[in-house]
């Protein structure tokens, strides 16, 4: 219990994804859950029989004025995201989105001013980044142990669910692109994809996606709902070694090879380069549930003011990569910037 006031939270959004947000929420000592508001008196009847203390309304305007809330959560569908967040920032609420947290980098680039011109907490559902297997990556990365990290690539794929509205790389991929800045610490200058519509026109199921940073290093992203096998997995390959994450493990999440390539100063005139095999280690994981970390961290981001790990600004940078992997796919392929080289 850290003895400062619970922050009044209103939830926009029951359906696929805020009630597992709501859950978290209502375990926190740190939040109150106050209300939600949900278009679907379904939703809000499924909301009300589980929260019975919490009120509910089918109205964002009648949430925002008439119950004295800190912060909105928006768990609504992707096309609602800007303007549930925005009515929520110019209300003065700090604002959690789900990801993506727009459909485009303008309409990103407005929630990202209002709250800084209000100094409110923007963050964004970028919820890998709270991973204890991501975030003890990044302390191997951070530490050298990897030696410098060359290149990686990310596979997320499976057999559905297969969506009409947004094609698989919006749906899926954000996870990747979040986890690929947030382990390497810059953003894509440039990417480059190409992407089928087999099941649906005009919507790919399946993207392979390339991203070139300014520090010459490289990450892959293979995104489909066409797959037969269900995979979550990272690779990552640095000078010194080589780490593979793979989340479909119960356990067993995080492999680190001590593999590599003698480096060409190690190597007489003339002599070729010569393959190192070393040990496998697979360490031990404390895991937590991600989504209550991440609840917790906004929670303690509004209490403190203080910047979130995945605040608006790497949403913003995350939606100008999947315009560009649009762009790239509409071009055939052709490399497209992203205008991300200083963020």
């Amino acid at each position: 219990m850290s003895g400062r006031a619970p922050l009044r939270v209103g939830v926009v959004g029951f359906g696929y994804w805020g009630p597992n947000i709501v859950r978290n929420l209502d375990r926190l000592a740190d939040a109150e859950l106050v209300v939600a508001c949900d278009a679907s008196e379904t939703n809000l009847a499924r909301f009300a029989a589980l929260y019975p203390y919490a009120a509910t309304t089918g109205s964002l305007d009648e949430m925002l004025a008439d119950h004295d809330l800190d912060a909105v959560v928006v768990a609504t569908s992707a096309p609602s995201h800007f303007e549930v967040a925005r009515a929520a920032l110019e209300a003065g609420k700090h604002c959690f989105v789900e990801k993506p947290l727009t459909l485009t980098s303008a309409d990103a680039e407005e929630l990202v001013r209002i709250a800084e011109e209000r100094d409110l907490v923007l963050m964004v559902g970028h919820l890998m980044v709270y991973h204890s297997a991501v975030n003890y990556i990044k302390e191997v990365i951070d530490s050298g142990a990897l030696g410098d990290v060359l290149y990686l690539y990310a596979q997320r794929l499976n057999l559905g669910k297969v969506r009409t509205e947004e094609n698989a790389f919006w749906s899926l991929a954000p996870h990747d692109v979040s986890i690929v800045h947030y382990l390497l610490g810059e953003a894509p200058d440039t990417v480059s994809a190409t992407g089928a519509a087999y099941l649906n026109d005009g919507v790919e199921d399946t993207v392979f996606a390339n991203l070139h940073f300014p520090s010459g290093r490289m990450a892959n992203i293979h995104v489909s709902w066409l797959d037969p096998h269900k995979t979550r997995k990272f690779t990552i390959v640095g000078s010194k070694k080589m780490l593979v994450f793979d989340d479909m493990q119960a356990t067993e999440k995080v492999w680190i090879y001590d593999k590599g390539v003698a480096p060409k100063e190690a190597l007489g005139y003339g002599e070729d380069l010569t393959l190192r095999f070393g040990d496998i280690s697979v360490p031990y994981l404390k895991m937590s549930e991600p989504l209550a970390l991440e609840v917790q961290h906004f929670c303690d981001c509004c209490a403190t003011g203080d910047r979130p790990r995945s605040d608006g600004r790497g949403g913003l940078e995350v939606v100008r990569v999947l315009e560009a992997v649009d762009e790239s796919i509409r071009a055939g392929g052709a490399p497209v910037a992203t205008g991300l080289e200083n963020a």
